[in-house]
């Protein structure tokens, strides 16, 4: 099938978190055409059902990828993707790429053998975290923690606003205070919005801790995936859309201008 060369990838989350997967993203496809799509009617995902998610993404991917036509979806959401990931692919005649938390890396790079994962509630209960803990950290400690808080604080930063360095402590102290958490020395970011607050993550720890996501390797998975497509020649302005444009998503503009999103639209 010929893709042409101004088709984009559309990347989706709730929120502003899968801004941290479009990064790495566009630096290695510096002319993709991009449009960023954020459920912020929806939002936050962490805490709702399982069921409401399964029902809601597929529903929205579907509507996007018939006003866009883009040539490959990623789902930019570790709690869409472990829930929804399925019935996304079942649905859309394109590629899609889920995310899925960085155990394995986490599992590779911890001296100590105890490792967190941090995500939303909806994604550290999940039974795929069950079977990536024990397929690659098997002979690790692997404390979980969710903190609908987290995400909350990333929006926030992206909107400008100040930001209390308690809601950091307390995330990690959700870890550390597990048995032991005190040796823990790596935490996988398993939530889209958490490597935006890794800075703040990292003043909070009380030890060196090293932080892991999967922004690298979905970048790497979007280019095998388009390998020998077209690319426009020169880089154009990326678009964001909203499911509910309110002042929560304009204070957004200056921070999505950053990631090349000049535009904001509603679905």
């Amino acid at each position: 099938m010929t893709v042409a060369p101004d088709a984009p990838i559309l990347f989706f989350d709730s929120g502003v978190g899968g801004l941290s997967i479009l990064a790495p993203a566009r630096a290695a496809l510096p002319n993709a055409s991009i449009v960023y799509a954020a459920d912020s009617a929806g939002f936050p995902y962490g805490t709702k059902s399982e069921t409401e998610i399964a029902a809601r993404v597929p529903t929205l991917l579907g509507r996007l990828v018939e006003r866009y036509r883009p040539r490959l979806a990623v789902i930019a959401c570790n709690t869409a993707s472990t829930i929804a990931l399925q019935h996304v692919r079942a649905a859309l005649d394109i590629p899609v790429v889920g995310t899925v938390p960085a155990i394995k890396p986490a599992a590779l790079l911890s001296k100590s053998r105890v490792f967190g994962v941090l995500g939303t509630d909806a994604t550290v209960r999940q039974p795929y975290v069950d079977r990536l803990a024990a397929e690659h950290g098997a002979d690790c400690i692997v404390l979980r923690h969710g903190s609908a808080a987290l995400v909350q604080l990333a929006e926030a930063k992206l909107r400008g606003e100040a930001l209390d360095p308690a809601i950091a402590r307390d995330a990690l102290a959700g870890l550390i205070d597990q048995p032991g958490g005190d040796r823990m020395d790596m935490v996988v970011l398993a939530c889209t919005h958490f490597p935006l607050v890794e800075q703040e993550l990292a003043a909070a720890a009380p030890h060196p801790m090293g932080f892991v996501h999967g922004g690298e390797g979905i970048a790497r998975r979007i280019l095998h995936l388009t390998q020998g497509q077209s690319w426009p020649e020169a880089r154009s302005p990326g678009t964001a859309v909203f499911t509910r444009i309110d002042e929560r998503q304009e204070a957004l503009r200056p921070a999505l201008a950053t990631y090349g999103l000049n535009s904001i639209e509603a679905l």
